[in-house]
């Protein structure tokens, strides 16, 4: 079975960015989209990519 969602910690060294940024990325309603297993936080490759996908868009037309 292959894997199919990144936990916080594997998601912020994907993309270099601290667990902290990520964080307040989310307070902010700016973060990926997350689900829940039991009390640890997962980033599914989808959620991830399409994240990416907005930012660049936002970068664009800046």
């Amino acid at each position: 079975m292959s894997k199919k969602s990144y936990t916080v910690d594997e998601f912020c060294e994907a993309y270099s960015i601290s667990r902290s940024f990520l964080y307040k990325l989310w307070e902010n309603g700016l973060g990926p989209v997350y689900y829940k297993l039991g009390t640890r936080r997962f980033i599914s490759f989808e959620a991830a990519e399409e994240w990416q996908k907005q930012n660049e868009s936002l970068t664009s037309q800046a």
